[in-house]
């Protein structure tokens, strides 16, 4: 296969993208990568020499029971976090193909919470935790949905469960889009022939569509996965990383996850380069997972 050779002034219009790339991403990467090998800390000056310490910093993790305890949470938030939100997309995607009355309007609405902020959805869900759903239902005589909020941040397995159901709501107006594209581009020659047949409403979903729209699994699955993994802002503004739990021992945060627990380490325990350290390890882990799921996602896609 013969290169294709670009230009002097294709470079040229592409040098300022690749300029901002290499400023914004390459670079503070390579530097993060650096850093983790140090006695970087919050206390150092600008020109303070910094002293290599090897993989001391490395070797601080696997003693470290809080990142432990993060790393499994995280893992569990989101294999639960993909899960309900593609199927909870899916069935919406599902409903706004139909011929509904106004079915633009529910994409609107579907996808507008989507647009706001991380921090923000977090103080929003989190009154509505604690105030709205006990007024709500001492007004109408449950007494159970009195405690129902205060209780559901109170311990970090329902607390977990509550940033999987905020995130949904967020998250999955945007996953629903991607599914609504895949599924208007199924032929409706199939379908309706698929009718004609006598097929049931499931069978045809299990005949037709889900396997029309294996390319834009592999596309959903890979957004929630990173997007799940990564997750910072509204663990901050929901949980704050608690309430408190023990693990192995020791008292630690019960919803912090991976991200929180970097941005702790660093800033909270003003150990930068610990904190880098295991920046380091969760880019390591993430770009794993994600190669792998997309690598059996592909397979996949051309056994179909």
């Amino acid at each position: 296969m013969r290169k294709t050779k670009h230009p002097p002034v294709f470079w040229l219009f592409l040098a300022p993208v690749i300029l901002a790339f290499a400023l914004v991403i390459v670079i503070p990467f390579l530097l993060g990568v650096y850093y983790s090998f140090t006695n970087w800390s919050a206390t150092a000056r600008l020109g303070d020499s910094l002293k290599a310490v090897g993989l001391r910093n490395f070797a601080g993790i696997l003693k470290d029971p809080s990142f432990t305890y993060s790393f499994i949470l995280t893992v569990v938030y989101t294999v639960l976090n993909m899960i309900v939100i593609n199927v909870v997309s899916f069935s919406l995607a599902m409903l706004v193909t139909r011929k509904l009355k106004g079915r633009n309007v529910y994409r609107a609405g579907f996808f507008v919470p989507n647009l706001i902020g991380g921090l923000i959805l977090g103080y929003v869900w989190q009154f509505i935790f604690n105030n709205a759903v006990p007024s709500i239902g001492t007004m109408i005589g449950f007494a159970s949905w009195a405690d129902a909020g205060n209780l559901l941040l109170a311990k970090s397995t329902t607390a977990t469960i509550a940033m999987v159901l905020v995130g949904t709501w967020q998250y999955a107006g945007y996953i629903m889009v991607i599914y609504v594209a895949a599924i208007e581009t199924i032929p409706q020659e199939l379908i309706e022939a698929a009718q004609i047949d006598g097929a049931s409403p499931f069978r045809r979903l299990r005949a037709i569509t889900l396997p029309l729209t294996r390319q834009a699994f592999t596309i959903t699955i890979f957004l929630t996965l990173v997007n799940s993994f990564k997750q910072f802002d509204v663990n901050v503004s929901l949980t704050g990383g608690g309430p408190s739990a023990m693990f192995l021992g020791q008292p630690i945060y019960g919803t912090q996850l991976l991200a929180m627990n970097i941005y702790n380490q660093g800033f909270k325990s003003n150990d930068m380069a610990g904190g880098q350290a295991r920046a380091v390890v969760f880019f390591l882990v993430l770009v794993i997972v994600s190669i792998i799921q997309v690598s059996v996602n592909k397979k996949r896609e051309i056994e179909l």
